[in-house]
């Protein structure tokens, strides 16, 4: 009697204790979940807050500032660059730039920086410059080139200056001899084309009463600047010049012996080569000899300049041993 009511109170028991064990676990589950659920609103409040406080400017690693009113800070004195004045020609023509733009030039720099007179006065004085080429030089220091621009070809992958004709390389000649009454100024035809007034190619040198390219000119200031990127640019400029006349050829390639040192191997190589590629279009035209003679009486363009045609003779002497080299290889040996 009494093990059967033991058993049924302790099967009651074990009935009853399964279904307070899952009560028990659902309310945890409950617990659970509504703390995840929580935890996970806060992180997205917290986000939206770091959002909010991207988008207004604000950094949120900053400590709040304190609501009192702090002192308003000086503002940085910001020291601007002296103005310099530049007299150049014999004109007078005056120029204005700021002394940290023309001390990129080495000769600038010693002539404002150093134990100059020019360093107090802040005034310089240059006689012998051309007031056209000294307004490409400094167009160059303050925006890295001089007009025409040297602009990239995304088309067909080539560089061109500005405002040029757009001539395929097939029909646009490297040389043409002076035909007509061709304005000096622009130095000739460009094979049967006129050229565009807006392109300056050459430049009136008052100190020799002659047209120059314009590039070459503007080597030799960067030569005495000592702007060795703008003596690159200048080359790479000339470069793409065609139809110039065989005569602005000679001029220049004289101005320039004349007023750069025997050292330079990149402008004077230039024009050797330039001369010998094109030495039937010289051979033909009678300004060679008078040049020849004309630089054999004075050095119209400068001290030196008559070293030109010694330095053609040489190089014309290595190029034809060098096709008379390339000749004896290519023929076959004869047998004995």
């Amino acid at each position: 009697m009494f093990k059967r009511s033991f058993r049924s109170r302790d099967a009651g028991s074990s009935q009853r204790e399964p279904a307070q064990i899952s009560t028990s676990t659902d309310s945890q589950h409950r617990v659970d979940k509504s703390a995840r659920l929580t935890k996970k609103s806060k992180r997205d409040l917290q986000k939206l807050s770091n959002l909010k406080q991207s988008l207004t400017g604000e950094n949120s690693s900053r400590p709040q500032q304190s609501t009192q009113a702090k002192p308003a800070e000086k503002p940085l004195a910001i020291t601007p660059s002296p103005i310099i004045t530049i007299t150049v020609g014999g004109e007078g023509r005056l120029f204005a730039a700021h002394e940290d733009i023309l001390c990129q030039a080495p000769l600038f720099e010693r002539m404002l920086r150093g134990a100059h007179p020019n360093a107090q006065s802040k005034r310089i004085l240059l006689e012998d410059e051309e007031p056209e080429i000294f307004s490409a030089i400094l167009e160059y220091l303050y925006k890295g080139d001089y007009y025409p621009r040297l602009l990239h070809n995304q088309q067909q992958d080539s560089w061109e200056l500005e405002d040029s004709l757009s001539i395929p390389a097939s029909r646009a000649a490297p040389l043409t001899p002076p035909i007509g009454n061709h304005s000096p100024q622009f130095g000739g035809g460009r094979a049967g084309q006129v050229p565009s007034p807006s392109v300056e190619r050459t430049v009136f040198l008052s100190s020799i009463n002659q047209h120059l390219l314009r590039d070459t000119v503007v080597y030799c200031a960067a030569e005495r600047y000592g702007l060795e990127e703008l003596k690159r640019l200048a080359l790479r400029k000339q470069g793409l010049q065609t139809g110039i006349n065989v005569g602005t050829i000679l001029r220049s390639a004289q101005y320039c012996y004349a007023h750069t040192p025997d050292s330079d191997s990149r402008l004077r190589a230039h024009y050797l080569a330039l001369i010998i590629r094109c030495r039937k279009t010289f051979k033909r035209s009678g300004t060679m000899q008078a040049e020849m003679e004309k630089c054999g009486s004075s050095n119209v363009y400068g001290q030196g300049s008559g070293k030109l045609f010694f330095d053609l003779f040489v190089a014309m002497c290595n190029h034809l041993d060098d096709v008379i080299d390339a000749s004896n290889a290519t023929r076959t040996p004869k047998t004995i």
